[in-house]
């Protein structure tokens, strides 16, 4: 019996280019490096100071064979050269610190740090990087509820770092406090800090709307994912998630309108709007403080914060120019840390705000380059959001989705820094430095050298003659029916 095909002879069928072992293996290796940077202290509470330490250290050699072996394409001239001088000024700093084994240490940490966010930048395409942090913030999520919920199931309680059941001094102590399903209380996922489980839910609620924008598939799934990230956002009910999730909304919103502007000038009014509700906000926020932090069940002092400020700054008028040395964090256990400063109970281990901490480590200097980073960043940044991608004499391509992670991240890490110094290390600092470098090496979606390295290794026209930015079975015609994509709506 005949067989019909509806496909011409001379044309036939061919399967998808599929990619090849070794790189499912290095994006692999990406996720992992993701994963570790974005469970934090989960390391240490499980494993211990010392194994922690030689898996970041492994992690960093690693990353450092693999980039010299690969020799991926990378543009030096268009290296992220602010954060190159506020490394090199911590570095620096090992010269004049007041606590050298501190500094030693930390630097260590900072370099590795930096190493693996210019190395994830320069192997992983855009839509590769979105999909390798969506799968490192599922393995932390996941594993921060199965956590608690085993917590809550097997152990009925508290438990302590290193898998120890017992009762504490203060509960801040615990890994976990055992109370998943008591709606009053806060949870700590695997981090064993809620202040450290917010941001990265927030996050995870952005990079999966994201995935969801650009058509990516399983998106039931996704919704899943989204649903379980807000339930451990606000079960952790960390204050300052809740301001920044405000801020992160208003952001977003402000972008979606810019890419409606059509005509010269258009985008003046929103610009005049955004700094009107964005200035006004911080005055309202100032002047309601007391009954906006107490029913958050915070003191309007953000739980101590002022006199902490008050104490580091302190120390930072003694050298204000260069500062006492790179502590970040502090190493409290070094005898020649000696700012020894107790809330609740506690020794605290950071400033609580990253200009605060950065002023006592670093000085002016080091307060300076790290606003001229941050500037930099956000700039590029909010111009890779809101302009349409143009590299040639085309201007009608439509937006991609992807384009708003680095914005939106930069507003997490600026409010988060205004409460907490992590932004100055971990996910903070490895997605500051990755997406700052990425947006100098690719400024367009679907641009530059790894793009169009991995454009030619599927056997696809390079990717500055196409569209971009779109999910593979997304067509031109489809991205432009969605306002998020097209920029022709909000």
């Amino acid at each position: 019996m005949a067989v019909h095909s509806k496909h011409p002879a001379s044309a036939p069928p061919e399967p998808p280019v599929r990619e090849n072992t070794g790189h499912l293996m290095l994006r692999g290796w990406c996720i992992f490096v993701l994963f570790m940077s974005l469970s934090g202290t989960a390391w240490v509470n499980a494993f211990g100071q010392t194994a922690a330490t030689v898996i970041t250290i492994a992690g960093g050699v690693l990353s450092a064979v693999l980039w010299i072996v690969l020799r991926p394409p990378v543009q030096w001239r268009r290296l992220p050269w602010f954060v190159v001088a506020y490394v090199a000024w911590a570095t620096l700093s090992l010269t004049w610190s007041a606590w050298p084994g501190t500094t030693a240490l930390t630097l260590l940490l900072l370099w590795i740090t930096t190493l693996q966010a210019l190395f994830i930048g320069s192997v992983l395409t855009w839509r590769e990087l979105v999909r390798a942090a969506a799968s490192a913030l599922k393995w932390v999520l996941a594993l921060s509820f199965v956590f608690e919920l085993w917590v809550w199931v097997f152990i009925r309680g508290p438990i302590m770092p290193g898998w120890i059941i017992e009762k504490a001094d203060d509960p801040i102590e615990y890994w976990s406090r055992g109370n998943l399903f008591e709606w009053d209380k806060r949870i700590q996922g695997i981090m064993g800090n809620a202040n450290l489980l917010a941001p990265v839910a927030l996050l995870a609620i952005i990079v999966f709307g994201i995935r969801l924008a650009s058509g990516a598939p399983r998106r039931t799934f996704l919704w899943i994912w989204i649903g379980l990230s807000a339930f451990l956002f606000v079960r952790a009910g960390s204050a300052t998630a809740y301001l920044t999730a405000a801020a992160v909304v208003v952001v977003l919103v402000t972008v979606l309108l810019m890419r409606t502007a059509t005509k010269p000038g258009e985008r003046t009014k929103y610009y005049v709007a955004y700094v009107v509700v964005g200035l006004g906000g911080l005055v309202a926020l100032w002047l309601t403080r007391d009954l906006i932090f107490s029913s958050l069940g915070r003191s309007a002092d953000l739980t101590g914060r002022e006199g902490i400020w008050e104490e580091v700054l302190a120390r930072t008028g003694e050298r204000p120019w260069t500062g006492w040395g790179f502590a970040t964090p502090w190493v409290t256990a070094d005898p020649a840390f000696d700012i020894r400063i107790i809330d609740h109970g506690q020794l605290v281990m950071q400033a609580h705000n990253m200009w605060v901490d950065v002023s006592m480590q670093l000085g002016i200097i080091g307060v300076v380059l790290l606003a001229l980073l941050y500037l930099a960043f956000v700039w590029r940044a909010w111009f890779f959001a809101i302009d349409r991608p143009r590299w040639d004499l085309r201007a009608d391509r439509p937006y991609s989705p992807l384009t708003l992670l680095p914005t939106l991240v930069g507003a997490i890490l600026l409010v988060q820094g205004l409460a907490e110094s992590s932004p100055l290390l971990l996910w903070g600092w490895l997605f500051l430095v990755m997406l700052g470098s990425k947006i100098k090496q690719s400024p367009h979606v679907g641009v530059g050298p790894a793009e169009e390295t991995a454009a030619i290794e599927r056997g696809e026209a390079v990717a500055r003659d196409e569209p971009g930015g779109r999910e593979p079975g997304t067509t031109a015609a489809t991205a432009d029916r969605r306002p998020w994509a097209s920029g022709r709506g909000a």
